[in-house]
């Protein structure tokens, strides 16, 4: 069973609450006719302040809206002790005791229900008015809204039909549209294509928290961002093999996709997601806080298992080895050299690994001090200020020789005795997608805390002095930068970061996503805000992805 939701919804769950709920959708949500979007425009008005926006709120218990960003409807429900109010722009529930937006199953088919109807009616007024067209006075700008309208139309129909296409588990997804005459006569006065510019924010979309679900969200972001798996999903590659399609994180996946990247503005809810994830990672199952890194490995981890019944993963020339879209870019080849002390022989072992775990200065264990020649200087277009820890720094100490010590002495097949070694770790096969995570959560008999040691990383990132092939370019451990300067199939760019704000024991996450080469944005749940590349190179950093700037061919 899963954890059940927000207890506070009973108080609210009353004699006719379900009529009540549809029609304040219906009226102040929703809107789907002209004359329900007159009325929410007028009536839809802080009543402490007059504002028609700062987040506006309606109580679900009386008539009362009032500003989230002002809390006026904070003040409101402790007055009125009304514990429940509705996001009128947005339609989540929002609960005053959780202190959060939750959800709860009969609420959430309420709402589905009749968003789908204020669709159909927007879709289909022949009108075609559209929500937005009151304060449009210039009749190309109304032309446009028009034209949005009949992509809106388009979108509902293609929606409905994957939806039922993927209940019979077929592989198309998609139905032929026949445009009507009035959409016909509405293309010929509009022959030219709108021109998508570099400000474009289609895959932009906010997510819903549904209750310390911060975790989920920002590694979402991250994922739907990836340029590759993008693709993937968006070209339909998934041919579900599974009995039960419903229970296929992959399938859930592909509908995120077509979520994020069908131009709605308005933030997803991902539920269905949550549930999955719960179903599928027990460990992860409830509405605590959870770390984000644990939530990428399982999610990877689920998505790896369910995508084998691609065909990318039977056309493996290994059986034994999997060559699914998670594998292909996500995994690489971790090499390990154990030395024996006395007749130098080496053995060799290749691990397969979805991220890199970096240790950080100040914690327990011992950091790796710079070496006295890189206090200053440029490396890996990290600035080395003195005392700084940059990324470089982290992957120089875990790719350092490391002297096990005489309580590990390991049994050297050459004299065939145990004997004292040293592992040096490296990397044999790069991923498509690198991602780092900083070690920022100590956890130990002694100690609990976290690590707010601030590591300076790249927007780009050569990985060539840490492969396998460039360990002889080593001396004594130190890095030495590489004369060849123009291979370039070991270099990276950043495109997404997780951050982490707050305490052990209580926090929250956040994301940042490069849209196009120079454009970032922070996502934070709901909420999509432009940002700066030094936000970016400012923030703490949790979770850091790195794409491959140049791809091999296979």
């Amino acid at each position: 069973m899963s954890p059940a939701g927000c207890s506070h919804v009973n108080s609210f769950k009353v004699e006719n609450w379900k009529q009540n709920l549809r029609a304040i959708y219906q009226c102040f949500v929703w809107s789907g006719t002209p004359e329900t979007r007159k009325r929410k425009a007028k009536s839809c008005i802080c009543h402490m302040c007059g504002a028609h926006l700062n987040r506006l709120h309606s109580c679900l218990y009386c008539v009362f809206f009032g500003c989230f960003t002002k809390k006026h409807i904070h003040d409101h429900a402790k007055v009125k002790r009304h514990n429940l109010a509705i996001d009128l722009l947005y339609g989540g529930i929002y609960c005053f005791i959780c202190q959060d937006y939750i959800y709860d199953r009969e609420m959430e088919q309420i709402a589905k229900e009749e968003q789908r109807k204020a669709w159909k009616l927007q879709a289909f007024t022949p009108s075609l008015v559209s929500p937005y067209q009151y304060a449009l006075t210039d009749p190309k700008d109304q032309q446009e809204e028009k034209c949005h309208c009949l992509d809106v139309r388009r979108k509902i129909l293609q929606y409905l039909d994957r939806t039922s296409s993927w209940r019979l588990g077929v592989g198309e997804k998609y139905s032929t549209w026949e445009p009507t005459k009035r959409e016909l006569e509405l293309l010929r006065h509009n022959p030219k294509r709108r021109k998508i510019t570099t400000n474009c924010t289609i895959g932009l979309r906010g997510l819903i928290n549904l209750g310390n679900t911060c975790f989920m969200n920002c590694i979402v972001q991250a994922l739907t961002h990836t340029p590759l798996l993008r693709d993937f999903f968006l070209s339909d590659r998934h041919k579900c093999e599974m009995q039960s399609p419903n229970s296929c994180l992959v399938c859930e996946m592909s509908t995120l996709f077509q979520e994020f990247y069908s131009g709605h503005r308005s933030p997803h809810i991902p539920y269905r997601l949550l549930h999955l994830v719960w179903t599928h990672a027990r460990h992860l199952a409830g509405y605590e806080q959870q770390d984000a890194h644990e939530f990428l490995i399982a999610a990877l981890d689920v998505l790896h298992r369910h995508c084998k019944g691609d065909d990318n993963g039977k056309k493996a020339n290994n059986p034994n080895h999997c060559n699914c879209i998670i594998d292909q870019i996500f995994t690489g080849g971790l090499q390990s050299d154990v030395t024996c002390q006395v007749c130098h022989g080496v053995s060799t072992t290749i691990d397969p690994f979805w991220d890199i775990s970096l240790d950080l200065p100040g914690s327990s264990s011992p950091f790796w001090p710079l070496s006295p020649g890189s206090d200053s200087g440029v490396v890996n277009g990290e600035s080395h200020v003195s005392g700084m820890t940059t990324l470089t720094d982290c992957l120089r100490r875990f790719t350092r020789p490391e002297h096990l010590g005489s309580s590990a002495k390991i049994k050297c097949s050459g004299c065939h005795s145990y004997q004292e070694s040293t592992k040096q770790l490296t990397m044999k096969k790069l991923p498509i997608v690198a991602c780092f995570h900083l070690k920022r959560f100590e956890h130990s008999a002694k100690l609990r805390r976290k690590i707010t040691t601030y590591v300076s990383f790249p927007l780009e990132l050569d990985m060539t002095p840490f492969m396998a092939s460039s360990k002889e370019s080593r001396i004594n451990g130190q890095y030495q930068q590489p004369q060849d300067s123009l291979n370039n199939d070991n270099k990276y760019s950043l495109f997404a970061v997780v951050n982490h704000q707050g305490t052990l024991e209580s926090g929250h996450y956040t994301s940042f996503i490069r849209q196009h080469k120079d454009q970032w944005f922070k996502c934070d749940d709901a909420i999509i805000t432009k940002a700066s590349i030094k936000d970016v190179l400012d923030s703490e950093g949790y979770l850091l992805f790195y794409h491959k700037q140049f791809l091999e061919y296979e």
